[in-house]
């Protein structure tokens, strides 16, 4: 439009946001559009035929060469997919902007028409007499009035206007002002973030320009709200999102991803394929985000978003199920949502909590991905293809002593967990392409405690079929009849040497005053070991081991004993899902997830 580079002091005229051809403006976000798309579809060539490829089929110092130059360039054709697809975003838009004001325009120069006003270059309003003195009965005086682009701020003089077509004439400058100033406004803001578009010299993608892209999208967000953002449906259900993207063009959807990967990534009921590429590009702009900060918190969240972006490119390794990024987010302690397997298109689906000092750090990356991979590896041993996933979607709480502060993982934090893990599996059940899927939740540790929580909301967890717990601390309830499965389908893990499964009730651990919790494990456990173990009561609620509460006990291995040849250990809380420390558990989940608990191998309960 007027390219200028200030405010609304810009020569704009009514005259000239007429024939303002928008059309232009939606021409050239198209084509960026197609160069968006095709950078998407190089890319995607790249990761997911080329690189297999020659990572399966060569080996040696030149192909692992070719290897480092191809992921190099797929990330150049993602910044290109991400910056064209800011572009094309930014122009619409603005087109989008701009027609809203021409239409305010065109009703404001119509009804000048057919009042017979004239609407000058200057957008001021010449009306005719009209009306009649109250004194010698003549036709009032016409005049001529200016508009006011912003009328709330100017103070109103108290007089009107005798003449009825005053108060018509001025409401009609005001509009052709406001729309003016309105487009204005609207071709400085885009001006702007049009200028900051641009990449660095060179051929490269360094770790700056995905910084400035971060900030590139940011901006493009805040300009897009009327646009796009205002309608993503936040509030509707599951199943309503899943129908609203399902009804979208595929222009509508391409330009979400593109300015929006943050929101539509972690839009639950939104189909796994579209979350996964969305999280992907997401990823790249959070790595960048975090790039720019300089302080502790950065730090551990990009070690951990490095490696998952590392496990992502690696690809799939033989007899590994494909790795689906559902979620992405530095907000809090941090988010990730990871699949092993399609869980649109697997019949048995598991989601794994984790729980207490879990976080977005390497230690999450490595270890606690590792599980749901591991799980879902033996799963689909069993011939029923199946998808494992692990949630986390909440802060956990974090305790820098572990067990030694227990104290500080109060149900808050389980309470809120459980209401986003809710709508989740919600999403999870409404995006899964089967009639009836088989939906496991399972929780570990505080988690146990978040998975409880979700089941105490109205009708229980969305569409899931079985509850399991291991390492559990209680899980909020008393009784496996209160989760709304059934108590057949509420299974528990319980290792002989797992402390946290026998920490005393709060009420047990106080022992004159001081809670024995912080005396570290070993005095929590020698205080469950000594409290009447005729009371099940655990730290959150009845021990879901225990025959009282009523749920499956499977076996699971011993795990190492609480005082270990260096000091205590609490090691045979964390082995449930470790194919080589604990086969049994693991394999007793699997069982369990593919919807064989027939087969499992139970113990006696507590």
């Amino acid at each position: 439009m007027s390219g200028r580079s200030g405010g609304a002091g810009s020569g704009l005229t009514w005259s000239a946001l007429r024939e303002v051809k928008c059309a232009e403006l939606e021409q050239a976000a198209d084509g960026w559009g197609r160069v968006s798309n095709r950078a998407d579809a190089a890319r995607d060539r790249i990761e997911g035929q080329l690189l297999p490829g020659l990572r399966d089929t060569q080996k040696g110092e030149a192909p692992d060469a070719a290897v480092r130059g191809l992921r190099r360039l797929g990330k150049n054709f993602q910044y290109i997919h991400t910056e064209c697809g800011l572009l094309r975003t930014t122009l619409n838009s603005l087109a989008h902007e701009i027609k809203t004001q021409q239409r305010v325009l065109q009703g404001a120069l119509d009804d000048a028409a057919a009042s017979r006003f004239t609407v000058h270059t200057d957008g001021s309003v010449t009306y005719p007499a009209a009306g009649e003195g109250v004194v010698d009965g003549k036709p009032l005086a016409g005049g001529t009035v200016s508009g006011v682009p912003n009328p709330g701020m100017v103070p109103s003089s108290g007089l009107v206007a005798p003449n009825p077509n005053a108060g018509k004439a001025q409401d009609i400058a005001d509009r052709v002002a406001q729309a003016v100033r309105a487009a204005a406004d609207a071709d400085w803001r885009y001006t702007r973030i049009l200028r900051s578009l641009k990449a660095h010299e060179g051929l490269g993608v360094p770790v700056a320009t995905w910084t400035d892209a971060a900030a590139d999208a940011a901006a493009v967000r805040a300009a897009a709200r009327g646009y796009l953002r205002d309608a993503i449906p936040h509030d509707a259900s599951p199943a309503e999102r899943k129908a609203w993207w399902a009804g979208l063009t595929d222009e509508q959807r391409e330009e979400y991803l593109a300015v929006y990967p943050d929101r539509i990534g972690n839009l639950d009921g939104i189909p796994a394929l579209v979350r996964d590429a969305a999280n992907r590009d997401n990823l790249q702009l959070l790595m960048g985000k975090l790039e720019g900060r300089d302080d502790d918190d950065a730090a551990t969240k990009l070690a951990a978003l490095r490696e998952i972006d590392r496990q992502l490119r690696a690809g799939p390794k033989a007899g590994e199920p494909p790795m689906y990024l559902l979620g992405i987010g530095d907000q809090g302690n941090g988010r990730a949502i990871v699949s092993y397997g399609n869980p649109d298109t697997a019949r048995n689906v598991a989601t794994y909590v984790p729980g207490l000092n879990t976080s977005l750090d390497k230690e999450f990356a490595e270890g606690d991905l590792k599980r749901a991979r591991d799980l879902s590896i033996a799963a689909n041993r069993h011939g029923a293809p199946a998808a494992a996933i692990t949630w986390l979607g909440y802060d956990a709480p974090q305790s820098p002593d572990g067990l030694r502060s227990l104290a500080v993982a109060a149900s808050g934090r389980a309470e809120e967990g459980g209401r986003a893990f809710h709508e989740f599996m919600g999403g999870i059940k409404a995006a899964n392409g089967h009639d009836d899927p088989h939906l496991t939740a399972i929780g570990h540790s505080y988690g146990s405690r978040t998975v409880g929580g979700a089941a105490q909301h109205s009708g229980g967890i969305p569409g899931v079929d079985e509850i399991v717990f291991v390492g559990s601390p209680g899980v909020g309830v008393d009784s496996a009849d209160e989760l709304g499965v059934g108590r057949d389908h509420v299974f528990v893990g319980a290792a002989a040497n797992d402390v946290v499964t026998k920490l005393p009730s709060k009420e047990q651990s106080v022992v004159g005053g001081v809670e024995l919790l912080f005396g570290g494990p070993a005095a929590a456990y020698a205080a469950g070991e000594l409290a009447d173990r005729n009371d099940d009561d655990l730290w959150f609620g009845r021990d879901p081991a225990s025959e009282a509460f009523g749920a499956r006990r499977f076996e699971v291995g011993d795990g190492p004993p609480l005082m270990g040849r260096r000091g205590p250990t609490v090691d045979a809380h964390s082995e449930y899902f470790d194919p080589e420390l604990d086969k049994t558990s693991v394999e007793n989940m699997a069982l369990i997830v593919v919807g064989r608990s027939h087969k499992i191998k139970t113990e006696d309960a507590r």
